[in-house]
């Protein structure tokens, strides 16, 4: 007799096996190298401003050209998979970012250097969506928030090792090796497409019922499935990968919300990894000093991330969210009393764990209100939002500084995108605490 068994509905009730972890580490190595590029800019942003004699407002843009990238990537990227498969959305966007930024080391202009950014950053922007999309779907409920930021966090591990190259690279060979190093992912490329699985929801929904039948077998290896049992995704039923779904299903507010603090808390991330390092050698602190920041930073995200999506798991990630951000405006405004070294790391930290770290968190959130169809697609269009804010950040910092305000000032300026992302999440539990009583009040 033909069972229809739920993948979905394993994956929550079974161990978190082997399989899961393998998906869980490769993961975690594409975001390292991702973060690597991503924040490998802010190490060599303050040679370039001496090298190729830029003003702070040119220095923005050259930074906002990679985030432009991004945004787009996220866009095309996040919906391309939802069509062509996880894997091949990975696996393109991560080909294209290593080679756009290890050609990058060859940039002799301004001009040359944006243009192999833009390119990086179509890469790179398409990887975040998928990346998490895929390891949602092999996360159970219960550890979702968790597995998605420890995941996620190899993507501030990835700045961690920008940073640290940086210090030692930067002043004994100049910035173009910097980028170079981009050329050694590239050796993981067939190890990614050899062992990264590919969605278990789009194998089914394209009745591709053998090759999940055999991820199965990975997840639940103590379950045998006979030759006519059919696999069922049940989150696959009724939606279509279309931005106006994202709408639907009174997901509005949600959505928007979700945009709002996107759009915030890339503006900071951004704005930060470009410009702490230059802020703070400008405000009397030694370059070795301003590097340290930039790692610090990404530490900090890495470890909010982690305790960030466990506590997520434990009391609601809204609510987490919410703590976060109003942690990371305080954090990123003391900044500016121009402390003392320790205490600056410290305070970078904490400005790193709640704003990278709850980056990583807003991912996990946006995944967990979509169902799978419309995923990518959700976590697509939410990056690309974000983005725009990851454009204005850079942007925005070198306008400021040109101004040449008080180092107070500018830290108290920067603290405002997360007060706002802090109010936008406040709106976003709300509603989504009155959604789900509304669904405890309809009769089964």
């Amino acid at each position: 007799m033909m069972r229809s068994i739920d993948v979905n509905e394993t994956i929550d009730t079974s161990p978190f096996g082997g399989f899961q972890w393998m998906v869980v580490a490769l993961c975690g190595l594409l975001l390292i190298v991702d973060g690597y590029d991503v924040f490998v800019a802010g190490t060599v942003l303050p040679t370039l401003i001496t090298e190729w004699g830029l003003s702070k407002p040119q220095a923005g843009t050259l930074q906002a050209w990679a985030l432009f990238g991004m945004m787009f990537g996220a866009l095309i990227f996040g919906s391309l998979a939802d069509r062509i498969g996880r894997k091949k959305g990975i696996a393109i966007s991560f080909l294209l970012f290593t080679i756009s930024t290890m050609l990058t080391g060859f940039a002799s202009s301004p001009t040359q250097f944006m243009i192999f950014r833009f390119f990086a950053g179509l890469g790179c922007g398409g990887l975040m969506p998928n990346a998490v999309a895929l390891m949602n779907e092999y996360a159970p409920k219960r550890l979702r928030g968790t597995m998605v930021a420890l995941m996620f966090s190899g993507y501030s591990v990835g700045g961690m090792v920008a940073a640290g190259l940086g210090i030692g690279v930067i002043p004994q060979f100049g910035w173009k090796p910097m980028f170079f190093v981009a050329a050694i992912p590239l050796l993981m490329l067939p190890a990614i497409l050899w062992k990264l699985p590919e969605s278990l929801g789009f194998l089914i929904r394209q009745g591709r019922q053998e090759q999940a039948k055999a991820i199965y077998a990975k997840i639940s290896p103590s379950f045998a499935l006979a030759s006519d049992d059919r696999l069922i995704f049940s989150e696959i039923k009724g939606a279509s990968a279309s931005v106006l779904e994202l709408f639907r299903h009174q997901r509005t507010v949600r959505t928007v919300m979700l945009w709002v603090a996107f759009f915030c808390c890339l503006l900071l991330v951004y704005l930060l990894s470009s410009w702490l390092p230059k802020v703070l050698q400008e405000a009397g602190y030694a370059e070795r000093a301003s590097l340290l920041s930039l790692f610090s930073l990404n530490f900090g995200g890495m470890v909010g991330a982690i305790a960030g999506g466990w506590l997520g798991d434990r009391f609601g990630l809204p609510k987490v969210v919410i703590a976060f951000f109003m942690v990371a405006a305080v954090s990123i405004a003391l900044i500016g009393y121009n402390p003392p070294s320790g205490i600056l790391f410290l305070l970078v930290f904490v400005a790193g764990a709640t704003s990278i770290g709850t980056q990583i968190l807003l991912y996990a959130s946006v995944a967990q209100l979509y169902n799978l169809s419309v995923r990518s697609t959700g976590l697509g269009w939410a990056s690309g939002v974000g983005r725009i804010g990851a454009i204005v950040g850079p942007t925005l910092g070198g306008f400021l500084l040109a101004q040449q305000l008080p180092l107070q000032q500018n830290f108290l300026i920067f603290a405002v995108p997360a007060a706002v992302s802090a109010l936008a999440m406040l709106v976003f539990a709300v509603s989504n605490a009155r959604r789900s009583s509304g669904a405890q009040l309809v009769p089964a």
